[in-house]
């Protein structure tokens, strides 16, 4: 290490003055007409204007950092007592990770990486404070910097005792706790977590917004040890540490908080009058993923989604998209998941059995940085505005499952432990993978039947993949090159368009665009679901149910998403028609009911299809008859030969009294004969 040359304090305050006049006055001007009481500046700036004076900066900050505002505070210019110098940009020499923090760094310049998990309210804090002597009129000065609030000794006159206060500074202080990100740990490693001290201007309600509990942010600061009061009330040996920061930026935004440059949009409008635009997002959407267009489409809708509506009685309807995939193991879905939990901002990937209700929605815990209770929030809030990829969903327990329900579709989370009532807002789109019942699918059973979720939680999902591995020649051929090309050269399959452009390309989909849907729009999604609707008659008399309003919804937002897509504000015709056809193919896959050849929508929500249905009527129709003429218990045989008589085959009538058995309807008394319950 240089030996550093020690600069003069006026020294150091006259090379700041002049390195501010070249370089940031009409900044500090601009911030100051603004009413922002602070300038950023860049250090690599400061390093080339003068090395010694970038040393001196990260060796000892609390002093040059006091040098720098005092040069500010000499400019002619009103208001710009108390104006803050805040630092960006430093060397990666000085980015270290929390768990690496030792006592060699206390008191230097660092710059540091977390998600913020929790954070304390805004509080005022006194800096220093005035004390008159009441004998001799003399004023005494005492900054408070440590945590107990501290009076002067004694006054020059000799006095000791009490002292009058006359005034004191206060500034707005608040504390957040900062964990280390996921990636950057290895193995076994547990994240380490560091407090954070912000003041001033770093928690005006601006800034704010980028500290909330999920956020990823990079904090510069220096670190300062925080002494521990043992219960005895004296000091222990051992310190805590703090980061008192001078500068944070968000790390990770949403997509309405990405930033476009002119040269960008530029880009963006072009690539939208692409009449291959569709075909080139599919395609980079999961490049190393062999074929799967339509799922890879409705996840590309799902990133930019539909438009979200309050309206004047505050009923919301969502603008999220939920797309749950269901397939056989190895066909990529985890994959999927992983790549859109990179391609969207604030994309959170959580799995199977790692999965608790708490850490999904919102936990409750003790606090001990600011004593009491707080709320810390789980998955699917971290990922507001942003994607929450869950997989193995068929692996969680069912109590973790059901803590989803409301934030698929009201997008809250509500809730009430210890003494906390709080409503969470989780504006999250869900995209979630499960295996079926028995590992694989059985391509000539009831697909619906071999989904093993609750039809609560299916039936809030607006698209439901279903990913059958079936050996097909010409598919396996293309596929196996695929993979293996893939496992040759990893960079293969480039996307065609660029992450980092898809991400912005989102973004601005998503900021500036609101689509409307157009009259033609409306009328080819009413047409659609009146004519499935339409097609539910069975001729037992109880109609399947192809479509309901859920799928409705669905499609609007579907429709939205294909408009925002094509930088649209117009949904038209064509974008109806896409969503239709996304729709369709789900409801194909799942609800189709080979008895009758209609599709229906039951055998997903309620997992028994109205054709069944109307055999369970029609069986208990007969074992009320049949009670009436051979009294309580009911011969087995008769009921099949009545069952026979109305065209249900025995098996068929087995498969009924089964199911009435399971909910507590019948049961058998003696072998071959049922009794009603």
């Amino acid at each position: 290490m240089q030996e550093l040359v020690k600069i003069d304090a006026s020294e150091q305050i006259k090379l700041f003055q002049e390195f501010l006049e070249s370089s940031y006055y009409p900044q500090i001007i601009e911030n100051l007409r603004k009413d922002n009481n602070y300038v950023v500046i860049d250090f690599a700036e400061l390093s080339k204007f003068d090395l010694d004076l970038a040393n001196e900066l990260l060796e000892d900050p609390e002093n040059t950092i006091k040098a720098i505002e005092l040069a500010v505070e000499q400019f002619d210019l009103e208001n710009i007592i108390g104006f803050k110098v805040r630092f960006e940009n430093l060397p990666d020499s000085q980015k270290i990770k929390i768990r690496n923090i030792r006592s060699k760094h206390i008191g230097k310049l660092v710059y540091v990486e977390g998600i913020v998990r929790q954070k304390s309210d805004v509080r005022p804090r006194v800096t220093a404070a005035k004390f008159e002597c009441p004998v001799c009129g003399n004023i005494i000065n005492v900054l408070q910097l440590n945590g107990s609030f501290k009076e002067p000794s004694k006054c020059g006159c000799g006095r000791k005792g009490k002292f009058n206060l006359l005034s004191k500074q206060l500034v707005d202080a608040q504390g957040i706790v900062l964990e280390e990100s996921s990636e950057s740990l290895e193995g076994g490693e547990q994240p380490k977590r560091v407090n954070i001290f912000l003041k001033d201007d770093l928690v005006s309600p601006l800034s704010e917004r980028k500290t909330n509990p999920g956020s990823k942010i990079s904090v510069v600061g220096i670190i300062k040890e925080v002494p521990i009061i043992l219960k005895t009330g004296s000091k222990s040996t051992t310190f805590d540490l703090m980061i008192d920061s001078n500068y944070i930026e968000a790390a990770e935004e949403t997509f309405y908080e990405i930033e476009i440059t002119k040269e960008e949009e530029q880009k963006i409008i072009e690539l939208s009058h692409d009449p291959e635009l569709y075909s080139k997002i599919v395609n980079s959407t999961a490049p190393s993923i062999y074929g799967y267009d339509r799922v890879k489409e409705a996840l590309i809708f799902q990133l930019v989604g539909g438009v979200r509506k309050v309206r004047k009685d505050t009923v919301v309807s969502r603008g999220d998209t939920h797309i749950l995939l269901v397939g056989d193991p190895g066909s990529g879905k985890s994959a999927m998941l992983k790549r859109i939990s990179t391609l969207a901002p604030k994309g959170r990937y959580v799995a199977g059995r790692g999965v608790s209700g708490a850490g999904l929605t919102a936990a409750v815990v003790r606090d001990e940085f600011l004593k009491g209770w707080s709320l810390e929030a789980g998955a699917l809030v971290l990922a507001s505005n942003g994607i929450c990829c869950i997989d193995e969903l068929d692996k969680m327990s069912p109590e973790d499952r059901d803590a989803m329900h409301e934030a698929l579709e009201q997008q809250t989370i509500s809730i009430s432990k210890a003494n906390i009532q709080a409503t969470l807002i989780s504006r999250t789109s869900v995209l979630a993978a499960a295996n079926p019942k028995f590992g694989r699918f059985d391509p000539y059973g009831i697909i619906a039947e071999q989904i093993d979720l609750p039809p609560a939680l299916i039936n809030r999902f607006d698209l439901i993949f279903i990913i059958k591995d079936i050996p097909d020649e010409t598919k396996d051929e293309k596929m196996a090159s695929h993979i293996l090309k893939l496992h040759q050269t990893p960079d293969f399959y480039e996307p065609e368009i660029p992450t980092e452009f898809l991400r912005k390309y989102i973004a601005y989909a998503k900021q500036k665009i609101t689509p409307v849907i157009t009259d033609e729009a409306l009328q080819e999604i009413k047409d659609f679901y009146l004519k499935m609707r339409a097609s539910g008659g069975t001729d037992e008399g109880i109609k399947a149910i192809p479509i309901s309003a859920r799928q409705l919804e669905g499609l609007v937002r579907l429709t939205e998403a294909s408009a925002r897509l094509r930088l649209s504000n117009k949904a038209t015709e064509k974008d109806a028609r896409r969503a239709i056809d996304l729709v369709e193919y789900c409801l194909m896959e799942v609800g189709f009911d080979k008895e009758t050849g209609k599709i229906d929508i039951d055998r997903i929500a309620t997992g028994i299809s109205a054709s069944q249905r109307s055999h369970i009527s029609i069986v208990k129709e007969i074992i009320n008859d049949l009670e009436s003429k051979v009294g309580k218990t009911i011969p087995l045989d008769d009921i099949i030969e009545e069952s026979k008589n109305k065209g249900i085959t025995e098996e068929k009538v087995e498969e009924v009294l089964e199911k009435l058995k399971r909910v507590g309807e019948i049961f058998e008394p003696r072998r071959n004969f049922v009794q009603k319950l």
